[in-house]
């Protein structure tokens, strides 16, 4: 089976996952940036816990290989603002407003055309940006275990305790 397979069978379970989690609807989205509905939270948590298990076990058996990119503050502080201020507009974030729309929501167009010309606009901006942006903070392929000097399953099981506590606290407050 391709690998273009795989990505629309997982894409598909992933969408039908947030359309079930309700975590496209956009009371839940405005909610979570004022920090007083975490559901979203607590499912990407989930999902990445539960992807970084299935990865690694992956990785361990030989199935997969790591593409681990390179860690540049200055993309990813760039990148993080632009999508935050994106979401807290848009009142979605890229894949739930795909999901929206696969519901039948038909706000998001406008927001998805929005991504869209900015992807167009990053695309143009790329070549200047790689000369400034993308050089600021380049710490090259590095990871939590290479930074640490432990086995990845240590903090894989330190993740893990640290989110469930976290959820705790969550659900004690009621978000």
């Amino acid at each position: 089976m391709s690998e273009l397979v795989y990505g629309l069978i997982t894409g598909i379970i992933f969408g039908f996952l947030l359309q079930k989690g309700r975590v496209i609807r956009y009371d839940k989205q405005i909610g979570a940036l004022r920090l007083i509905d975490l559901t979203i939270v607590k499912f990407m948590l989930s999902s990445i816990l539960i992807a970084m298990v299935g990865v690694y076990i992956l990785k361990d058996l030989g199935i997969a290989k790591l593409s681990i990119k390179t860690t540049i503050l200055g993309g990813n502080i760039v990148g993080g603002l632009l999508f935050g201020i994106g979401w807290g507009l848009f009142g979605y974030c890229p894949g739930t407003a795909v999901g929206a729309l696969g519901e039948g929501r038909w706000d998001v167009v406008w927001g998805l055309l929005g991504m869209l010309a900015g992807a167009a606009i990053y695309a143009e901006a790329f070549p200047f940006m790689k000369r400034t942006v993308l050089t600021w903070g380049n710490y090259g392929k590095i990871t939590l275990p290479q930074i640490f000097g432990v086995n990845h399953w240590v903090v894989i099981l330190i993740l893990w305790i640290l989110v469930i506590i976290m959820f705790w606290g969550i659900e004690k407050k009621k978000l």
